[in-house]
């Protein structure tokens, strides 16, 4: 496999050599072309800093050294810290054969931030102000299905089944496959879709027939927030956040969300999940529910509350 990245540019013999056996590994592997760019990517910027020593032949405490130097000098954050660590631990671990004890190391703590969940009303306006056939298609499929947008545009008119209205998601994140349920409010839209634009292979096609770019997605949710005129920061896997909460507020079991999604920990989906404020306030304290209590009808009003 071709990875333009993968550079040994400045890299001694023998980390060249590391590298190639590390791009090597992770192809038999078979991870993920996303895994593989960010691996490959974080372990050359190890390999840079090495300059004439090798990796092959580091002690366990000057790699330990090297993660310290990432936080305290490099000032790199949490979640680039885990994927370095993650790509160095493979290279010692599953290409070297190091034991896995080696590695039991401290790790900086990932910041827990709060997916954006878009409301009711603002996905309702986004879809009614995108009036693109295809691109109108994609966004509510991609919230109305719970997708990574790496599933969406991967999706193929194969995989849609009318008649049990499920929609096969194949080889998503962790290379699993699974069954989603397919909007009965979207059937008549997505006929007409495939009507309109016939597609061949990939229900979103991009140029030369192939499946539509991950970027080109983004840029479809982009416009229509833009459109909308919601002034948020965030990207089109909000769609997906927001597919998780609503569920959840309608009362929907955890469990059979973190099917939908994919996950294979719950502990996962109960991150991705996020009450919005409005539901947490018509909460009722179960007191309520209790008959009535002492105090009489219609007390008169204190002037504080």
């Amino acid at each position: 496999m071709r990875h333009e990245d993968a550079s040994a540019k400045n890299l001694n013999e023998g980390n060249a050599l590391a590298l190639r056996l590390f791009i090597e590994s992770l192809d038999l592997k078979a991870y993920s072309r996303n895994t593989i760019r960010t691996y490959v990517n974080e372990f050359r910027q190890f390999l840079q800093v090495l300059g004439s020593m090798n990796a092959a032949n580091l002690a366990d405490q000057r790699i330990r050294d090297y993660f310290v130097y990432c936080l305290k000098t490099l000032r790199l954050s949490e979640s680039t810290v885990h994927s370095r660590i993650n790509a160095i631990k493979f290279y010692y671990e599953r290409v070297l054969g190091r034991d896995s004890v080696f590695f039991e190391m401290p790790r900086p703590k990932k910041p827990q931030i709060l997916p954006r969940v878009l409301s009711i009303d603002e996905l309702k306006k986004m879809f009614d102000l995108t009036p693109n056939l295809k691109h109108n298609t994609m966004l509510r499929l991609c919230y109305g299905m719970g997708l990574r947008v790496s599933e969406i545009v991967g999706l193929k008119i194969s995989d849609i089944n009318s008649r049990t209205m499920q929609v096969l998601i194949r080889r998503g994140k962790g290379k699993k496959d699974r069954y989603v349920n397919l909007p009965q409010s979207m059937l008549l839209q997505l006929r007409s879709y495939v009507v309109a634009f016939q597609p061949r292979e990939f229900l979103f096609e991009g140029q030369a027939g192939k499946a539509y770019s991950i970027r080109s997605a983004q840029q479809v949710f982009q416009t229509a927030l833009k459109r909308a005129k919601i002034n948020i920061k965030t990207g089109i896997h909000s769609l997906r956040h927001s597919y998780a909460t609503h569920l959840l507020e309608q009362g929907t079991d955890i469990r059979f969300i973190k099917e939908l999604l994919g996950h294979d920990d719950i502990r996962t989906t109960i991150k991705y999940t996020h009450v919005s404020p409005a539901s947490i306030r018509n909460v009722k304290s179960p007191l309520d529910g209790m008959s009535k209590l002492p105090g009489g009808d219609d007390p008169e009003r204190p002037g504080f509350f």
